[in-house]
């Protein structure tokens, strides 16, 4: 499925939550983990244990499930302004002339930064949860499509679609 050598892990957030249970609280972690090959592919993923490693491991694995190819043009950006929502979360991306950076916050900025995105500009609006704002931005990056897609979809000809 994924080469194990070229992939990198960044976790987002460990979180320490408590269920009430009959005889007291029963504490475990909850870690979210973004995976991605600096390329092309990224993923968001969470998991829950009683220890924060087991945690890590967990989300890990989800995130290597749930990975996601992005269409990167030229200029090492994306080919079109994008909007992903999830719950509370809404995040906006827009493409970025080269020597911009990544300009993000948080989860948004870790989850570009994996995908291979070197030029965008991005911003958080809603909620604040890391989780949530991650998750955004994948279906944010999930929408994106190229010029060759949206030809062969609208059996168009180049000249076509500009304007020429």
């Amino acid at each position: 499925m994924i080469n194990q050598g070229k992939w990198e892990q960044r976790v987002v957030k460990v979180s320490r939550v408590s269920k009430v249970v009959k005889g007291g609280k029963k504490i475990s972690f909850r870690a979210t983990v973004v995976v991605g090959d600096m390329e092309k592919q990224v993923g968001v993923g969470v998991g829950k244990a009683q220890e924060v490693s087991t945690a890590i491991k967990k989300a890990e694995t989800d995130a290597r499930k749930n990975v996601i190819t992005v269409p990167i043009i030229e200029g090492k950006t994306i080919p079109h302004v994008m909007v992903g929502i999830t719950g509370g979360a809404k995040v906006f991306i827009r493409p970025a002339v080269p020597g911009t950076g990544v300009i993000a916050g948080g989860s948004v900025r870790i989850v570009l930064e994996l995908a291979g995105i070197k030029n965008i500009l991005s911003k958080q609006l809603g909620s604040n949860n890391p989780l949530n704002n991650a998750r955004a931005t994948i279906i944010a990056l999930k929408g994106l499509k190229t010029l060759k897609e949206v030809m062969e979809k609208r059996q168009l000809s180049f000249e076509q679609i500009v304007g020429k």
